[in-house]
């Protein structure tokens, strides 16, 4: 059997905002450049990459869990949802890959709700506050796992 070369994206809800909401904190590159980072990063290190965003928890809920057919991993900025859903944490170890959580901004230096995640003691990879280009981090660790 042939191992699975393919990452799974998931960019939770707001994210479609990316480069015209709140760019104080979140910069001013949009979700089809934090998408092209993450491809470009996944095809380096021999990955290709699906990505998907959603601002309904169902949605993702049912990528995560059609991921399991054929992804080596999954990244995901779960946004609001980090910090909310029991879930969205049951689908991503119900399915059992490995996965990155991504955070563009530093959470811990936001408002006191931001810091708690539903995802951190399961995260294979945490990458937070390091921009966009902390999609390429996960990435590559991801990557590097898997």
């Amino acid at each position: 059997m042939t191992a699975l070369r393919r990452l799974l994206l998931v960019n939770g809800p707001n994210l479609n905002l990316l480069g015209t909401r709140e760019p104080g904190i979140y910069g001013s590159a949009t979700l089809a450049d934090v998408e092209r980072i993450a491809a470009d990063t996944a095809a380096a290190a021999g990955f290709d990459l699906r990505a998907i965003q959603s601002n309904h928890e169902g949605v993702l809920i049912d990528a995560i869990h059609a991921a399991r057919e054929d992804c080596a991993g999954i990244v995901i900025n779960p946004g609001g949802l980090t910090h909310t859903s029991v879930s969205l944490r049951d689908a991503l170890t119900g399915v059992g890959l490995p996965f990155a959580e991504v955070h563009i901004s530093d959470v811990y230096a936001r408002e006191e709700f931001r810091h708690f995640s539903y995802l951190h003691d399961v995260a294979a990879v945490r990458v937070i506050g390091r921009g966009v280009y902390g999609y390429a981090d996960a990435v590559r660790e991801l990557a590097a796992l898997v």
